[in-house]
């Protein structure tokens, strides 16, 4: 029998659920919790308190948090790279950033076509070192999690941060409010979810899955699934192919296929997600006003 934390769908997802874990709350007290990324030579995580504009970090060795950067711009997403290098997206400024080995921050992408960035959201680096960001309007649309401003571009794209030469190119254009982004475990596909269900009536609340061209373009994008309960937000794919999404009554299990085969029931609604621990079969869940993590019987998708 496995705990009430899983919700089983689909016989395949107890393959995935361990019968004797539970879930594990690290941390209480945020308002918004997003963004987690885990540092495996440090054994720490670091994540989001987007209104409350904090970076916090959680010590996996004595399970302490701490304050790592108060006030930080209100940062959304975040990712390590190829070189363990923290890779954010700032709700204040606009712009996705690096912070360097030796803390400098260097700006990647600020500008499209002249025009400055809404307010990118959740970003994801492919193994050639391209940088692959979201940018919907949800840090300028109020004082709450940034500043209130005009949208300078006028819509909402996905964009590709070129590794070569830094160019910043819009590679998907068709989204209502693009969200969180994953590679398939050997990066031929991309996921894509899109929330535009805040801002438009019966808008979309899905995945959708686009094949990746010559490793820089974009085809398809049909939708791979929709989400039944609240919104898909970040999430982050398996070694197995799974998708780990958020949701609104906790993080949805998918199959590759798009098959909804289990949930993991948090109590709070989910903003993201983040696989970390010696063996990175940890899953680290952001939800609403707690971090909070489970183990489970698979582990992250390795870096090809």
């Amino acid at each position: 029998m496995l705990t009430d934390c899983f919700e089983v769908r689909d016989k395949r997802f107890t393959r995935y659920a361990l019968a004797n874990a539970h879930i594990d709350i690290l941390y209480s007290g945020t308002r918004w919790a997003e963004g987690p990324a885990y540092f495996p030579a440090g054994r720490y995580l670091l994540w989001s308190d987007i209104p409350n504009d904090r970076l916090l970090r959680w010590d996996e060795t004595d399970g302490s948090v701490s304050d790592f950067r108060a006030p930080c711009g209100n940062h959304n997403g975040h990712t390590v790279d190829r070189e363990g290098r923290l890779v954010n997206c700032e709700h204040l400024q606009r712009r996705v950033s690096r912070v360097e080995h030796d803390g400098s921050l260097t700006v990647l992408a600020s500008h499209y076509d002249g025009k400055r960035l809404n307010s990118p959201n959740d970003v994801v680096v492919k193994s050639d070192g391209s940088i692959w960001f979201t940018d919907p309007t949800y840090g300028i649309d109020s004082d709450y999690e940034g500043d209130r401003a005009p949208s300078e571009i006028g819509a909402s794209h996905v964009y590709r941060i070129d590794p070569h030469n830094g160019a910043v190119e819009a590679v998907a254009t068709d989204f209502v409010k693009p969200n969180g982004l994953a590679f398939s475990p050997d990066e031929s596909l991309l996921y894509i979810a899109d929330t535009g269900a805040t801002h438009v009536e019966d808008g979309p609340r899905h995945i959708r899955a686009f094949r990746v061209e010559e490793g820089r373009r974009l085809s398809g994008g049909a939708v791979l699934a929709v989400c039944e309960i609240g919104l898909f937000d970040g999430f982050r794919v398996d070694v197995h192919g799974n998708i780990w999404t958020s949701a609104g009554d906790g993080v949805h299990c998918l199959s590759e296929d798009g098959t909804l085969i289990g949930k993991i029931l948090t109590g709070e609604a989910v903003a993201n997600v983040e696989f970390g621990g010696i063996k990175r079969n940890r899953l680290f869940i952001c939800a609403t006003t707690t971090l909070q993590a489970v183990y489970l019987n698979t582990r992250a998708a390795p870096r090809p």
